[in-house]
């Protein structure tokens, strides 16, 4: 119908423009008309034969469609019915399951708890042998173990003879003082093939001394701060017993004791807690124990010179304080009694000094070394109450710092005073026994001048 449209104005516009260019002769037009109705006709009859095709073609796609439509819908049915079927299995599955289940531990009955029981043993003998000493003499023994620890199902009759195995090897070993060669891993990182002694599961002992176990690493290495020398002296002499009882220290704790004395302070650790007061403590103690030291000696050596001069009066000597009492005695012997006495009394006051020089200022350290430890214990405690402040009391460690502070301060001021005040003692009694000397002899003099003023 378009097309028959479009043929219609086309001829009309085609007469109009020849009309409108250049006149026509009746017999053209006329040709020209008829052109166009056959044309008009030709296109109405194909214009008809594509629609009736078209038609034919819509009604062929319709009936196949219904097809289609026809068989999903069978097959959505199907679908449906063996989804139905398969939940149906599905549940039938799920109670023959509950069933077998129920079948399988009736019939396992005492092999379930067994079941338990190797697990749990395995389990406890991975971290027990794993750790042990004797598995730096036996290695690889926690393998099986591992795999009935984590199994699923009931251990093989060989698996549980394997347990058994290992177990029977750890009891009969830990019985047992074995020499055996091994790689030991210094400190500095250097590996050694040396001689050990495995003592049972307590410990394994070397030249080095005492040696640990490292399971992470597999490593035998010896520890980073050994015990006491008296102990380290008896495992040299147990080194060298071939045969017979030998005295040696264990740990009976298979090395925690061990490992806390690798944590333990020393001696020098625990001084330098002090920190800044223990380091003045020190310092007062040194120069106190200097100026004792010589004190003691200058009037030892005075000492000796006195007892010498006492042994020949006549005689004295300006080397020595007697000496010189006596040469003032000698030079104002025709002086009366009374300016005897003043000479001889300027004369002892002008030893006096000399020889108590230093005397008093070993008493004065040795009282202010304990008022430094009481200083250091509050300057401590002021840092443990500042710690709890900042950080409560969730974690004792930041504490340990300022209370040991506090301690140690108080033993150094103590261990500082104790020979200060012995040190001051001997100074002093050095120097009393020499002023004794000196005012024996000096009252002699004046005694000796009254009788022969008198006679």
């Amino acid at each position: 119908m378009k097309q028959l449209t479009k043929s219609i104005l086309f001829a009309a516009a085609v007469a109009v423009s020849a009309s409108a260019v250049m006149p026509a002769t009746a017999a053209d037009a006329s040709k020209t008309l008829d052109q166009l109705l056959e044309q008009v006709k030709s296109d109405r009859v194909s214009e008809r034969k594509l629609n009736k095709k078209r038609e034919a073609e819509f009604l062929a796609d319709r009936t196949n469609m219904k097809a289609r439509v026809n068989k999903s819908k069978a097959d959505l049915a199907a679908a449906l019915q063996r989804g139905e079927e398969l939940k149906q299995a599905f549940a039938d599955n799920q109670d023959l399951i509950a069933e077998k289940e129920t079948e399988l531990e009736n019939a396992k009955g005492n092999l379930g708890e067994m079941f338990g029981v190797v697990r749990s043993s395995a389990g406890e003998a991975v971290g027990r042998i794993s750790t042990s000493v004797v598995s730096a003499q036996y290695p690889g023994r926690t393998a099986l173990l591992e795999e009935l620890a984590e199994a699923k199902a009931l251990p093989k009759l060989e698996e549980l003879e394997e347990l058994w195995i290992a177990l029977q090897t750890e009891m009969t070993e830990s019985g047992k003082v074995v020499r055996f060669n091994t790689d030991v891993t210094k400190l500095n990182g250097d590996v050694v093939n040396e001689e050990v002694i495995r003592i049972g599961s307590f410990g394994i002992v070397g030249q080095d001394g005492y040696l640990r176990f490292d399971a992470a690493k597999g490593e035998v290495q010896p520890l980073g701060r050994q015990p006491g020398s008296h102990m380290v002296s008896a495992i040299q002499s147990f080194m060298n017993v071939d045969s017979g009882v030998g005295p040696v220290f264990i740990d009976p704790s298979r090395g925690q004791i061990l490992g806390l004395l690798m944590q333990k302070a020393t001696l020098t650790e625990r001084y330098h807690q002090g920190g800044v007061v223990g380091y003045i403590i020190t310092c007062v103690l040194a120069i106190g124990l200097l100026i004792a030291l010589e004190r003691i000696v200058v009037l030892t050596l005075v000492g000796g010179k006195i007892r010498a001069q006492q042994k020949n009066l006549s005689n004295p000597s300006d080397k020595n304080p007697l000496g010189r009492i006596l040469m003032v005695g000698q030079q104002n012997k025709d002086v009366d009694l009374e300016t005897l006495e003043l000479k001889l009394d300027e004369a002892v006051l002008r030893e006096l000094p000399k020889i108590e020089r230093g005397i008093s200022l070993i008493k004065i350290f040795a009282a202010i070394a304990p008022l430094l430890g009481l200083l250091g214990t509050v300057t401590g405690m002021i840092g443990t109450f500042q710690s709890i402040t900042l950080f409560g009391t969730g974690d004792p460690k930041i504490m340990a710092g300022s209370i040991s502070m506090a301690l140690v301060t108080t033993a150094q001021g103590l261990i500082a005073a104790l020979p200060l005040i012995l040190a001051h003692s001997l100074a002093a009694g050095r120097a009393k026994t020499i002023l004794s000397i000196i005012d024996e002899q000096s009252a002699g003099i004046v005694a000796e001048h009254a009788e022969q003023e008198k006679a």
